[in-house]
């Protein structure tokens, strides 16, 4: 059995990714696992693990998590002090057509995972949970004290789950657990079925922008970077059944979000307003301050820079003039 520090699930996904990156730019080994699905084009996968596999120090398997003999055999191959689980299928409104997919990745595997940080004794166990769990809340900003079962789609309810597994096995068997809420995440490498590049590319392509709830819409949108610095600070400091939000603290419209990409493209948008849909809530808004105190993280790029650094990734990576 291999002694490796960290491993990352979902390590070709985009909070995956850039976690991975950013420990192997730390000179910290990290084994990757990735099952590659196709619901997005893979290929962007591809291109992320082919920049982590530039690093020498970086092990990727391929494999399905929600397959039982995946994971022994994982654990069973590496001893491993940190698990850091980002694996998990995606996306709320998919979860409408597709609910079984959730089952899968977000119930079984994140099973299968938790059975194998109790048997091969991991020192800490890191997942990702999400800011949908808030669900029907309507006090604002969301605290990880507020009422949490009341969620509006399949997809939040899995991740509730995941926190009250998580919670379960703490309390059995005190394995040191941390659920990080995330709050809409962008930036380079980002999910080409989130707002930032479906955006862009619906500017870029001359169509008509999608803009839910008839534009009524606002999200605390967090950039990558201030997002992979609390996943590692949560990594580093093990202690006992942890919840986290880790949001900009500052959410802004839609139509913000829209002007500063015509601003960055220099290009203008059309824009097409739709009801709000099955799944979606009006506003996401973190309150960060018990993620401050435990962890000291405070989110550092506002939503103006973190939307050029992706148009400078977006043109460069699609060679784009």
């Amino acid at each position: 059995m291999k002694k490796v520090n960290n491993l990352i699930t979902g390590v070709a996904g985009f909070i995956g990714f850039h976690t991975a990156k950013q420990l192997l730019d730390s000179n910290e080994p990290v084994v990757g696992i990735d099952n590659f699905n196709d619901y997005y084009d893979p290929s962007l996968k591809e291109a992320r693990v082919a920049e982590l596999l530039k690093h020498e120090n970086f092990t990727l398997v391929r494999g399905d998590l929600s397959e039982r003999q995946t994971v022994i055999d994982l654990f069973s191959n590496y001893q491993f002090d940190k698990v850091c689980h980002l694996a998990a299928q995606a996306g709320v409104r998919y979860s409408l057509e597709n609910p079984n997919a959730y089952v899968q990745s977000n119930l079984v595997a994140f099973m299968n995972v938790l059975e194998a940080v109790r048997n091969y004794e991991v020192k800490n166990f890191v997942y990702a949970s999400s800011s949908s769990v808030y669900g029907k809340n309507t006090k604002v900003p969301f605290s990880i004290t507020d009422r949490v079962d009341e969620p509006v789609s399949l997809y939040a309810t899995t991740k509730r789950s995941n926190e009250l597994m998580a919670y379960t096995y703490h309390h059995l068997y005190g394995i040191p657990s941390t659920g990080l809420r995330f709050f809409t995440v962008v930036g380079p490498y980002g999910r080409p079925d989130m707002a930032m590049m479906l955006f862009t590319d619906a500017i870029i392509n001359d169509r008509p922008i999608k803009v839910f709830n008839q534009g009524n819409m606002e999200r605390d949108f967090t950039y990558i970077d201030d997002i992979v610095d609390g996943v590692i600070r949560s990594m580093d400091t093990p202690s006992g059944y942890r919840i986290f939000n880790l949001g900009n603290n500052q959410p802004v419209k839609l139509e913000y979000l829209i002007s500063c990409l015509e601003r960055s493209l220099d290009k203008k948008a059309k824009r097409e307003y739709l009801p709000m849909q099955a799944g979606d809530v009006p506003r996401t808004f973190a309150d960060i301050s018990h993620t401050t105190e435990k962890l000291g993280w405070k989110p550092t790029t506002d939503i103006d820079d973190a939307v050029k650094h992706f148009v400078n990734w977006y043109k460069s990576f699609y060679h784009y003039q």
